[in-house]
Formats: C-alpha cells, structure tokens, sequence
C-alpha cells in the first residue's frame, strides 16, 4: 500500500514538471512573437530611408498608420509642421490620409502661416506625398518663399526697366518729329536737337546703368580682388563729379586718415563711391559743400574701413530711408528728372557694399543733409603693415574708435588732407 502510494505521487510529481516546463517555453515563444500593438506602437522605417532623409534639402515627415510621426527632420520642426508629435498642417494630413488609402502620389502647392512674427506673411510651400512601404507615408515639403520673391522682384524689375526705357525713347521720338516740322526754323532746330541729346545722355545712363546692376549681381567680386587705396578711390570719385559740383560752384572736400586699404574689385568699389558722391552733388544747393571722410573702425571680425559721404541737400523723409536702395526709386522723381537720375545708383551700391562682406548705411534729416557711409573690410595686408609698423604716417594715433551700430555723424567743416589735392574752388 505504501509502494503505491509513493509510486503515484513520484509519477504525479513528474507529470507537474513536464507541464511546468512546457508553459515556461510556451512564455518564452508569446513573449517574442509580436503583437498586434507593438506593430503599431514601434514602426521601423525600411533600411537606407533614415540615411536618405537626413540629407535631402526637403523637410521630411514620415507617418505611421495612426497619423503619428515616426521621423521628421529638423527643417520640418523649424517650418512649424510638426507639433507635440503630430502633422500640424490639416491639409497635409489629409493628403497622407488618401495616399494611404488608395496608394496615389500627391503634390500640392499651400501658403501656411509664418510662426512667430506677429504678422499676416505666408509661407509658400510645395507638398509631396508618397507611400513608403506597405504601413508608412513618406511626406516631402519645399520651401518656396524665397524663390516666389525672387520671382516677384524679376517681375517688378522688367516691368520698371521697361517704363524708364519708354520715357527717354518716347522723349526722343517726339522730338525728332518736332526737328522735322521746324526744320526751317533754325532755333527751333537748335533747340529740341539739345533736348535730344539730354534725353539720349539719360537713355545712355539708363542702359549703363543696368549693365553695371546686372554685373554686380551676377559676378564675383573676390575673384579680382586686391587691396585698393581709398584715397585713390576717393580721387576717382571726386574727378567724376567736378564738371557738375564746378557748374553749380559746389566745394567737394575730402580728409580722415590716410593710407587706408580695402580688400574687393576696384572697379565695383569705384562705381559705388562714384554713385555716392554723384548724388550728393546732384542732391545739394548751389554754393554748398560736399565732404567725404574715410576712417579706420574696430569690430570683433576685423577692422573696417569706413566712408563717409556728406551732403548739405535737401534730406530724406524716415518713410523713404527705408526705400532709398530700391531699384528705381526716387526721393524726387521732378528732380531726378532734371538731374538725369535713373533710381539704380544706390541699388547699385547696395549690391556692392554687400558682395564685399560690408553695408551702406544712411544719416539723414530733412532740409539739414545727408551722409551715407560705406562701411567695408580693410584689407588683410595693410592691417600687418600698419600692425608692425605703428609709427608709420602716424596711423595708429589718428585711428578713432566708434561704435559700428551708431549712426554715422556729419563731418565738420575740418579735414585732414589725404596725399594729394582733392578740394575743388
């Protein structure tokens, strides 16, 4: 009785174990196998894609079955798209909707909201949506503001060339009707004949003019780079303008340190102080004074050179400061008219003064004057020079220190003269 009853409980015993280790490994399997919510809680994105995506320009947004974004770069951060882990744009989440559903590649252009300035700017973006595998959606955004500007400021640019062209070309077709209809009249000849040579001289500047925009748009400055004498430039300048200051008896002064260097193509940076200097002169009473001042200025990057250039004309009203450097744009369209101005020097200057890694400011008050002040690198080589060399010219002594985000001053009637004679009677 006791052997039976100890053969049953060992036989029991062994029945326990072998159906203990069989739910163990029956555990083990299940716990491997995946389940239906980690498919959806953990996607994994096919091999290579993650690679792919972080070096396209597009931003990037992948999306799982749930509509929860499963990768996104850091540009589609940066445009607002993706929010606290979901596609914060409707219309985007509805194109990921029909393209999971059907498989069809979408593409669509939106304006969105621009975060973060406080005002109505929209940004242009175009929207490309695709499947990616069997469960995800790959969506593609391009951000198009910049080229849609670039585009609209193309278009405005055409269409003022072609309305400043009409002026002088419709100028000088009706005045070559006038000349044959007097041509028995030899003062009347005389006369539309000098006005069409001014219209042809402001048609000449004109296309002169678009030629030199269209260089400094296009072409590298730092190509043909070297170190220019600003005193040279200064000299170039004043020479342009000395039959027009010399008419209307304007005295043209020049002084700050010398033996100055900017590094940047001599040819663009005489153009852009010639522009300055042109327009002061233009822009000033009879019997006044035109000054141009160059310095030397600290700032953590490097030394700067700046010039300064001063009127005692009429001055600039605060809402055109802010338009001034705009092609075609006028402070005094009846007195550009009279001065030949085509509104493309200081665009001009702009380009210029940023291609060289500078700016041009402007200090103006209405009635009191003008002074705008080209603001550009030194050059490299003249900082050594003047560095081991303290003593020479006495540069170091005349050097003025001054704060780069101040508005340039109005130089006074006192200038110390550069090596050769600029001052016009």
């Amino acid at each position: 009785m006791n052997a039976a009853v100890a053969a049953a409980a060992a036989i029991a015993g062994v029945l326990t174990g072998v159906i203990a280790m069989l739910a163990f490994r029956w555990s083990e399997r299940e716990q491997k196998r995946p389940t239906r919510t980690s498919l959806h809680t953990d996607p994994v994105l096919p091999p290579g894609v993650d690679t792919v995506l972080s070096v396209l320009r597009s931003s990037a947004v992948v999306l799982d079955e749930a509509d929860a974004v499963v990768k996104a770069s850091s540009a589609a951060y940066a445009l607002g798209l993706v929010r606290g882990g979901k596609l914060s744009v409707e219309p985007m989440l509805q194109m990921a909707r029909d393209t999971r559903r059907d498989g069809e590649i979408r593409q669509v252009e939106l304006d969105l909201p621009r975060r973060g300035t406080g005002r109505g700017e929209a940004l242009a973006v175009s929207a490309r949506v695709a499947p990616l595998g069997s469960r995800l959606v790959l969506l593609l955004v391009e951000d198009l503001t910049e080229a849609r500007r670039i585009e609209a400021v193309r278009r405005d640019f055409v269409a003022n060339v072609s309305h400043e062209l009409k002026t002088p070309v419709g100028a000088l077709s009706l005045l070559s009707e006038a000349v044959m209809d007097a041509s028995e009249d030899p003062e009347a000849v005389e006369r539309f004949a000098g006005r069409m040579q001014i219209e042809a001289t402001r048609l000449t500047n004109l296309v002169q003019e678009l030629i030199d925009l269209s260089r400094v748009q296009n072409d590298d400055p730092l190509e043909d780079a070297e170190p220019v004498r600003v005193d040279e430039l200064v000299a170039e300048a004043i020479d342009r303008c000395r039959h027009q200051a010399g008419t209307k008896q304007i005295t043209m002064a020049a002084g700050g340190a010398a033996d100055l260097r900017i590094w940047g193509n001599r040819g663009q940076l005489a153009a852009a102080l010639g522009n300055l200097v042109e327009n002061a002169v233009n822009y000033s009473p009879a019997r006044t004074r035109v000054g141009i001042a160059a310095r030397r200025v600290n700032a953590p990057g490097g030394d700067h050179i700046e010039i300064a250039v001063t009127d005692q004309g009429i001055g600039i009203s605060d809402k055109d400061k802010e338009r001034i450097f705009e092609r075609f744009y006028r402070v005094d369209p009846a007195r550009s008219r009279q001065t030949g101005g085509t509104g493309l020097g200081l665009a001009i200057v702009k380009h210029v003064a940023a291609s060289h890694g500078g700016e041009v400011t402007v200090w103006s008050s209405e009635g009191q004057g003008s002074t705008f002040t080209l603001r550009l690198p030194e050059a490299g080589a003249a900082r050594d020079r003047a560095h081991q060399h303290p003593d020479v010219d006495g540069l170091d002594d005349e050097t003025e220190e001054a704060d780069p985000s101040s508005p340039s001053p109005q130089p006074t009637a006192s200038y110390e003269p550069l090596p050769s004679p600029e001052v016009l009677p």
